[in-house]
């Protein structure tokens, strides 16, 4: 993602579509999922200092996901914020099943489903 968007509205298709492979959501997923678990620790007991740990847990997976996997630039380099709110928005959005139709309204094809052997 290289051009700046002027509201959260119209970044989050531009983010979806830079996501459009399951193994980057998925990378993020595990990112993510491992920020909430080290927030949850440290908060459960008192060692402040593992939130440290926190950006990194997210932004590994993701950065892997997106040079390795996706092959383009993590929109955290031009929309900081707008990229952590719609990391959880879609990480939200997958837990509860309503993921597909807002990739599928952002342009990107419903993945085949295998056929019964």
């Amino acid at each position: 993602m290289s051009e700046r968007s002027a509201s959260f509205a119209e970044f989050w298709p531009s983010y979806l579509r830079d996501h459009a492979l399951p193994r980057t959501r998925a990378l993020h997923y595990v990112g993510t999922t491992l920020v909430i678990a080290v927030a949850v620790f440290a908060v459960a007991s008192g060692r402040w200092w593992w939130l440290l740990a926190m950006p990194v847990a997210g932004y590994l997976f993701a950065w892997i996901a997106h040079f390795a996997v996706e092959r383009n630039r993590p929109a955290t380099f031009t929309h900081p914020w707008w990229s952590l709110i719609a990391d959880f928005r879609m990480y939200g959005l997958w837990l509860t099943g309503r993921l597909a139709s807002e990739l599928e309204r952002a342009g990107i094809p419903p993945r085949p489903v295998p056929p019964e052997v």
